[in-house]
């Protein structure tokens, strides 16, 4: 078998035909191959080629198959290996070997084989610096000594592992009784200048703690008011650890004793652990981006204009996908094995957060605005998302316009639409209340779409992906699991009982292990607008690439501008931090 990128036809007369391939071929079967213009302009007018199209994804359709993984949650690719992935996508074996010896170099590089298998406790805060000696990693280090802060904690919820939670409070909500005396000011004008934010982890409500190492584990379900205030600085100002409030379960505040609000914070910590993990990181950058990946390499054709702007971005998802099933998120992968919700808990969390997908919340400018956060200052997830979305989209738009020249051509396009409607029924679980399309029959329908599943696979992999850990390798600040109940009266959390709440040191060093493997670059990083192949040989689209290339590298340097101003710059939506795809 050899791997085939394209084949060019020069007739006598000097012209020369493309025919773009990116397939394996092997002497058993035959590939139609038809140029990416004719494709869509429908030139093929005999029956036979028309068949012949079909039959051609009648095939593929049989060698990429859909798998049920979990009822309600995306379907996944029919592999349980990476060696039984279509030879088409299976770009080398480097991804498994790297993946399984990146988990070995986390051991050896953060010095933890020596902690490996305790299921001692810490007995104090101080032993956990021993862990970190060898480490000096310069927004690490800031983490360790800023953790505790509420300045800091509110800075998290804008620029850290999960800047997704956020939203304005317009009112408070009925089981969160704050009071102006509790946070000494007036609620409602604040709330009315747009001052006040709320993070609700309500999905949390109902799960039962794992039992780790023989021991009972604690889920909490918190919510957490915040305040944007006139020093441009969000500070955490109430905590409440339950849904339902009562008087076990009081509303937790700065004034409280030191122990009580930090043990407060820790719990939020942990309970934005799970929303970062399982629904922001894995759902909806990795799931979802498998059904992109799967839709695409049944349904489009690769002369197809959209195959080719769109298999870049596909790299690597599907085996990083099994890889994680494998090891991370199985009954007995890492995440299930050391966190507060287990197995059956990361499945229930996992439903309740597909059921709550919705497209807009996938398209930034309107997610932005739906959370109501376009004038919080200092957002810079939100101020760098949207200049690359920007960027994005003026990409797709160029390469799109080129091909569909009307929403007629879009509407006809029978591969376009089996396309986006394998993605509406296997990736959103054919759930019409998520404002996925089913269908796209407008230009600009088609260039928010790509625009979006582009940005989600790249950027937003990026922004909840690269800092897992710089913000989680000092445990304390995003504990996977808690080893005490939430206190049900204020006043009797001392520093012991916050120590005795932290994962064991078993947990920490596996839940570490798995960080560090995480944030680590790919081996062979391709950065977004980074294309080694010649995709495009139309001059239109092959100009978009490179506007493309030279839009990344301006956004870049005004990233690099303003961070050189920050204590703490924020980098993961540096266009040459971002991979093209989910790689990692």
């Amino acid at each position: 078998m050899w791997f085939c990128s394209k084949l060019i036809v020069t007739t006598p007369e000097g012209t020369q035909h493309h025919f773009p391939c990116y397939r394996w071929l092997d002497s058993k079967h035959k590939l139609l191959l038809r140029d990416t213009v004719a494709l869509l302009r429908h030139e093929e007018t005999e029956k036979k080629l028309l068949n012949q199209r079909q039959e051609d994804l009648e095939q593929k359709c049989k060698v990429i198959r859909w798998r049920k993984y979990l009822s309600g949650i995306p379907m996944i690719i029919d592999a349980s290996t990476t060696s039984e992935l279509p030879p088409e996508v299976q770009f080398s074996r480097t991804k498994d070997i790297s993946f399984q010896g990146n988990s070995t170099i986390a051991f050896t590089e953060l010095k933890l084989e020596t902690w490996r298998h305790l299921s001692d406790v810490w007995n104090n805060l101080e032993e956990l610096q021993q862990l970190f000696q060898c480490h000096d990693e310069t927004t690490f280090d800031y983490v360790k000594h800023h953790w505790d802060s509420d300045e800091f904690f509110g800075y998290q919820l804008l620029n850290g592992l999960n800047p997704m939670m956020i939203q304005c409070c317009s009112e408070l909500p009925l089981n969160f009784p704050v009071t102006d005396d509790m946070v000494k000011f007036s609620l409602k004008k604040e709330i009315k200048n747009g001052n006040i934010f709320l993070c609700d982890y309500k999905r949390l409500k109902g799960l039962v703690g794992n039992v780790i190492n023989n021991r009972q584990q604690y889920v909490a379900a918190p919510l957490c008011l915040l305040f944007s205030t006139p020093e441009k600085k969000l500070i955490p100002i109430a905590i409440q650890l339950m849904q339902d409030p009562g008087e076990s379960n009081p509303i937790f505040l700065p004034t409280d004793s030191k122990w009580d609000w930090l043990l407060a914070k820790i719990f939020v910590r942990n309970a934005d652990f799970y929303e970062h993990e399982l629904n922001f990181h894995l759902l909806r950058t990795h799931l979802l981006g498998e059904v992109f990946t799967i839709a695409t390499l049944r349904n489009l054709p690769s002369a197809h204009p959209l195959f080719k702007l769109l298999i870049p971005h596909t790299r690597y998802n599907l085996h990083v996908d099994i890889l994680a099933r494998d090891r991370l998120i199985s009954p007995d992968g890492v995440i299930p094995k050391y966190s507060s919700i287990g197995f059956d808990g990361q499945i229930k969390f996992l439903q309740s957060a597909t059921a709550s997908l919705t497209y807009s919340s996938l398209c930034l400018p309107e997610d932005i605005a739906e959370r109501g956060v376009e004038k919080i200052p200092n957002y810079y997830y939100r101020d760098d998302g949207l200049d690359l979305w920007n960027v994005i989209n003026t990409f797709v738009q160029r390469v799109i316009v080129h091909y569909y020249l009307n929403d007629a051509d879009v509407e006809r396009d029978f591969e376009l639409q089996n396309w986006i409607k394998e993605i509406f029924q296997n990736g959103f679980m054919g759930n019409a209340s998520t404002g996925i399309p089913q269908s796209l029959n407008k230009v600009d329908e088609l260039v928010k779409f790509v625009t979006m599943l582009i940005f989600t696979v790249s950027a937003q992999h990026a922004a909840v992906n690269n800092g897992q850990f710089e913000f989680g390798g000092w445990m304390p600040n995003f504990p996977s699991t808690i080893r005490q109940p939430p206190p049900t009266r204020k006043g009797a959390t001392t520093e012991q009982t916050v120590v005795d709440a932290m994962p064991d040191v078993d947990t920490t060093v596996n839940i570490l292990s798995v960080l560090y493997t995480l944030s680590n670059k790919s081996s062979d990083h391709y950065p977004l607008g980074y294309y080694p192949e010649q995709l495009f040989d139309d001059s239109g689209p092959s100009q978009a690439f490179a506007d493309f290339k030279t839009d990344l590298d301006h956004l870049t340097a005004k990233i690099e501008k303003r961070n050189r101003h920050l204590k703490l710059p924020y980098t993961y939506l540096s266009p040459k931090n971002v991979d093209n795809s989910v790689a990692i």
